[in-house]
């Protein structure tokens, strides 16, 4: 499916069911330097049980148009107009780790356009190591083998997928290799940038649930307590033997916490 944002070409998937704006809407964010496809089973289950989804590509992911976005408030602002452009008064925001950023500033200042939040892979603070910025601005592979490296969980690294055939890390690092130069630069140092979760979080009035791993070394559980402390009524789900890339590590738990509140 095809939006207008600012006058370019955004593109979502709508979960193999037509968009319907009269549903309650669930709008699917992705990570950095990746695309709407990591949303598969999440978004097939929600379009199928009274949902209408859309998982975008965010400006220069994907097959969405640019210029880039690159800054974490940019991008919820951009949210914000991807929600009238959907011909929606509000909808619920799942977010994965730059995605859940987003979420969260959207939902904080936007709170009206916010019906519920989903911040999958998300801490109070998000910074990016070094090595990872240096080759991302240099736009080398160095940096897209970290993030696989380093995003998927210590048992997935060994096999073990749910689903046949899947291979994560050499998935992971497709999705990354199609990125154009500087975008994976311009998203890793947008979250590097950005300190104001706990600000944004206390400002959040729509059920929330966090959606973390246990073995998440991007972005560990213990980080986002203060995170959590400061949405009231927020939820925590820790998955069990997961990285970074729950949606996709542990689909079946991620839909599970997902759907009880959006």
């Amino acid at each position: 499916m095809k939006l207008k944002v600012d006058g370019r070409d955004v593109f979502a998937t709508t979960g193999g069911v037509s968009f319907d704006p009269s549903k309650p809407a669930v709008i699917f964010l992705h990570g950095a330097g990746f695309d709407r496809t990591g949303w598969r089973l999440q978004t097939r289950w929600f379009a199928h049980h009274g949902r209408s989804v859309l998982a975008v590509d965010f400006p220069a992911h994907g097959w969405s148009e640019g210029p880039m976005l690159t800054s974490i408030a940019d991008m919820a602002d951009w949210t914000a107009r991807l929600i009238d452009a959907a011909g929606l008064e509000s909808a619920a925001l799942v977010g994965h780790s730059m995605g859940a950023l987003v979420a969260l500033d959207c939902a904080g200042r936007h709170g009206g356009k916010v019906r519920a939040l989903g911040l999958c892979g998300v801490a109070t603070e998000m910074p990016v190591h070094p090595e990872m910025l240096e080759s991302a601005k240099a736009n080398t592979l160095k940096v897209q083998e970290l993030m696989t490296f380093w995003g998927i969980g210590n048992s997935l690294h060994k096999g073990g997928m749910v689903s046949p055939g899947l291979w994560l890390r050499r998935e992971s690092l497709a999705v990354l290799s199609h990125n154009e130069p500087d975008v994976i630069h311009a998203d890793l140092a947008a979250c590097n940038a950005y300190k104001d979760v706990l600000a944004r979080a206390s400002a959040v009035k729509c059920p929330t649930v966090l959606v973390l791993g246990d073995g998440d070394l991007m972005t560990p559980a213990a980080k986002a307590k203060s995170l959590a402390a400061a949405i009231a009524g927020a939820e925590t789900v820790v998955i069990p033997n997961c990285g970074h890339f729950m949606m996709v590590e542990r689909p079946d738990e991620t839909l599970e916490a997902l759907k009880r509140h959006v």
